[in-house]
């Protein structure tokens, strides 16, 4: 027992957490728990989750800013080669932080992982030559069920820049024209590049 440490609400954002596991290492190399179902418990982190995914992106992806319309699911987000910027969005109607954000790096090396709970949603870039990417999820993948918002959007603000991104804004979600500080394109799917801002998606 005991092998996570927790912060909460992450960013001033309630339920986001940041969850580091005790790793450890001698000379042959490291173990650590990656998910402990009483450990969680303990924290105060009730949710079950019900499909693992995993996924390799390549320096530049930037996956995002997705979110699930009927079905949504809270996802336990860590980087087990290279490294990413994790991005959380609240979606939430009725949170006090609507619309805010919050992002944290996750690598190889810090071992964190990130809790995304339902209502937000989430993206990343990768940011070393190659990532691998995986994350529990606590509702099954419903086709046809996604949706997006623009990952530049400046009613959002991501502080890409930070990251060495430069480019200018459009008006829209196309990545053209912009690169990481080495020169290396940003590479978004097309999809993932006509998604509207989050006034346009969300008009109460």
């Amino acid at each position: 027992m005991g092998q996570i440490k927790v912060e909460k609400n992450a960013g001033g954002i309630e339920g986001l957490c940041i969850i580091e596991p005790a790793v450890h290492g001698d000379a042959r190399g490291y173990f650590m728990e990656t998910y402990n179902q009483n450990d969680m418990h303990e924290n105060g982190l009730d949710m079950v989750f019900v499909q693992d995914n995993q996924s390799c992106s390549s320096k530049g992806v930037l996956r995002g800013l997705h979110f699930q319309k009927q079905f949504p699911q809270g996802k336990l987000v860590r980087v087990i080669k290279g490294n990413v910027f994790d991005v959380a969005v609240d979606l939430r109607s009725g949170s006090k932080t609507y619309g805010k954000w919050f992002g944290v790096e996750l690598t190889e090396e810090n071992k964190k992982q990130f809790y995304i709970p339902e209502g937000f949603a989430h993206g990343f870039l990768v940011l070393s030559d190659m990532a691998e990417f995986c994350y529990k999820c606590t509702d099954f993948y419903h086709p046809g069920d996604e949706g997006g918002l623009a990952w530049n959007d400046p009613e959002i603000g991501i502080d890409w820049a930070a990251l060495g991104v430069k480019g200018e804004y459009d008006g829209t979600a196309n990545a053209s024209g912009y690169t990481l500080l080495d020169g290396t394109p940003l590479n978004l799917s097309d999809k993932d590049q006509k998604w509207s801002g989050i006034k346009d998606t969300f008009k109460f």
